[in-house]
């Protein structure tokens, strides 16, 4: 898979079962459908169901950047403001294909399980998201 981003070669990433896209360039990565869902499932993510009906139900972002095209489809992505304050920009597939996050946008997302703004803060996926992306500074 190339990356949306620099155009880099993506490596792909297993853990349990899934199957994450990362780019070693700019430090990107990449959830399939139902990748987010099922990792903060699967580590037992309080208010995980609320945070990913608002992330579903999210209008599209005021920004400049410019939009991305989806790895899969090669459609542009719509831009997400997902999250508590600082808001986190995701692109996302509006064909349903997944999420883009740029580097350093899953450690602020897992920043804010950790605080307690989204979730528990001695939640197991902050400690997996943490460990796997990087802590937040």
């Amino acid at each position: 898979m190339i990356c949306p981003v620099c155009k880099a070669d993506m490596i792909v990433v297993e853990y349990h079962d899934i199957e994450l896209d990362m780019c070693a360039e700019c430090k990107g990565v990449w959830f399939d459908s139902g990748e987010l869902e099922l990792m903060l499932k699967t580590h037992q993510a309080e208010g995980i169901d609320e945070f990913l009906e608002e992330m579903r139900n999210s209008t599209d972002a005021k920004t400049d950047e410019k939009k991305r095209k989806c790895p899969i489809c090669g459609k542009k992505m719509d831009k997400k403001d997902v999250g508590k304050e600082p808001e986190v920009l995701v692109d996302t597939c509006d064909r349903g294909h997944g999420l883009w996050f740029d580097g350093g946008e899953v450690v602020q997302l897992s920043h804010q399980f950790s605080s307690g703004t989204i979730g528990h803060p001695d939640n197991p996926a902050v400690g997996f998201l943490e460990e796997f992306f990087g802590t937040p500074e």
